[in-house]
């Protein structure tokens, strides 16, 4: 079978993908930075690399069939001040330079990237629209703010792969919904409590997506050549803050929750500039992955939470 070579493998999506690849037969080598001892499993390699010295196994490259480009640090993992900010973005520029270089210098049979970006190209909905408006596309223009510059340094970085004759496909993802971290898990601990927090006035909508189905689509994007450019990774059904929030704690707790409403003053304070993330609406299209014949296993909330809570 044929050999994905994954960046970011020890990730959130990359613990569960490599999982789904290995179901699939792939054999999945993984980029780390530290040397990997006693950890090899069936079906999974790791090899060294470093975006700083800047240093990649050539070994590992050549091997690949296909390159999953997940690495990046995260970004609601430490307070926006300046030199994190800069990590946010190099650690994503430097690596996607650092991929395309080594397939530039390395004799390799790499058939395509699967490159991952963020809804965070689009920044907030607008606030006057057409009736017909549906969400962002693909097409629109990235946001002016930091993470908007920021996606598009990191998509412009991996795009000169496609000069090299490699079909590249990015993945814009929304909010992933998983048990085993992000968004989800912060969201589910007060509720363990009894308390629902809804985030500010709740209003703001979340284009939000099953992890289950992000790992589909990477192999999805693996499997169809047709494929290529952007696309966005999100449920045909996003939702407000309040709702996300309140049908969770259904779910968990039954009737036994206060919902409470954590004021924007509050997380300004404790997030910083990272609550303008929390707070916006964005609501981003599937339109574009679902023509391509892409089906979701929880195109809704009700599945997705059902799926994650009942687990």
């Amino acid at each position: 079978m044929p050999t994905v070579l994954i960046t970011g493998g020890t990730g959130l999506i990359g613990k569960n993908l490599t999982s789904h690849l290995i179901n699939r037969r792939y054999n999945v080598v993984i980029l780390t930075r530290k040397p990997v001892t006693n950890k090899t499993k069936e079906g999974i390699t790791y090899a060294t690399w470093d975006i700083e010295k800047p240093q990649i196994d050539n070994d590992a490259i050549a091997k690949a069939d296909y390159i999953i480009h997940l690495a990046g640090a995260g970004v609601m993992d430490k307070r926006w001040t300046a030199d994190y900010k800069k990590e946010i973005a190099e650690s994503r520029t430097k690596s996607g330079h650092l991929i395309v270089n080594a397939l530039q210098q390395t004799n390799n049979k790499v058939k395509a990237i699967i490159a991952v970006s963020a809804i965070g190209w689009y920044g907030e909905n607008p606030k006057q629209h057409l009736p017909a408006w549906d969400g962002f596309k693909e097409s629109d223009w990235p946001d002016m703010g930091f993470l908007g510059t920021t996606c598009k340094l990191w998509e412009e970085s991996i795009e000169p792969a496609t000069t090299l004759g490699k079909r590249l496909v990015k993945l814009r993802l929304g909010i992933v919904l998983s048990n085993d971290g992000g968004a989800f898990v912060e969201f589910k601990k007060p509720i363990r409590f009894g308390i629902a927090a809804v985030l500010g006035n709740g209003e703001q909508v979340i284009s939000w997506i099953h992890i289950d189905d992000v790992c589909r689509m990477f192999i999805y994007a693996i499997e169809n050549e047709n494929l290529s450019g952007s696309y966005n990774a999100v449920s045909p059904e996003p939702v407000s803050n309040k709702k996300l929030i309140i049908k969770t704690a259904d779910l968990m707790r039954k009737s036994f929750y206060i919902p409470v409403h954590v004021p924007n003053l509050f997380l300004k304070l404790f997030l910083g500039e990272r609550s303008t993330e929390i707070l916006k609406s964005a609501t981003v299209s599937c339109d574009k992955i679902k023509r391509t014949g892409f089906t979701f296993l929880y195109p809704t909330l009700d599945a997705a939470l059902g799926e994650l809570i009942n687990k």
